[in-house]
């Protein structure tokens, strides 16, 4: 599962949308099971089936973001997206992209409400969770978000060497 996961990396939220697999301990898989071994202990799923599953909810997951580079070009343009950060509001405040909103409750509220029809780009730090938000911004009927792949990281090393990089130290 390790190397599914790594190729995959939106695999551990489709396994568990669809099959109920991997999302709490009662129903959790270790990174050395094999897919085909995971099928046949969760009750004989057709191993064949999951994997054309996670490779579409793959396909799914990539139309959903954005490069650096693409992300670059379309700031660029006359009606750029909305740049919104998902991380802390420490990290925002440390590092930043130009232009970038902070998203806190009073963003969330106004684009939920807003013009559903609005280009939103949200980033995180290493683009690690930006799938997540933008599944919920599209729950909520903003179904033109797009995710900056790679996060805030990307953007350093991809379009603007000034934005500085760093790396969280976790306890």
């Amino acid at each position: 599962m390790a190397e599914v996961l790594a190729t995959l990396p939106g695999a551990r939220r489709a396994l568990f949308s669809r099959y109920h697999l991997g999302g709490c301990q009662s129903c959790a898989f270790s990174p050395d099971e094999t897919l085909a071994e995971l099928c046949v202990r969760a009750g004989g799923h057709d191993p064949a089936e999951m994997l054309a599953h996670l490779l579409a909810a793959n396909e799914h997951d990539r139309a959903m973001l954005i490069t650096a580079p693409e992300l670059a070009e379309r700031l660029g343009q006359d009606d750029p997206p909305l740049l919104v950060d998902c991380r802390t509001r420490e990290e925002h405040e440390a590092v930043a992209l130009p232009g970038a909103r902070f998203l806190d409750q009073e963003l969330q509220q106004e684009l939920f409400a807003g013009d559903p029809e609005r280009e939103i780009v949200l980033h995180d730090h290493l683009g690690q969770q930006v799938l997540d938000r933008c599944s919920w911004f599209h729950g909520h009927g903003l179904k033109k978000t797009l995710g900056l792949e790679g996060g805030i990281d990307a953007w350093s090393r991809l379009v603007d060497p000034k934005v500085r990089r760093y790396r969280l130290e976790l306890d």
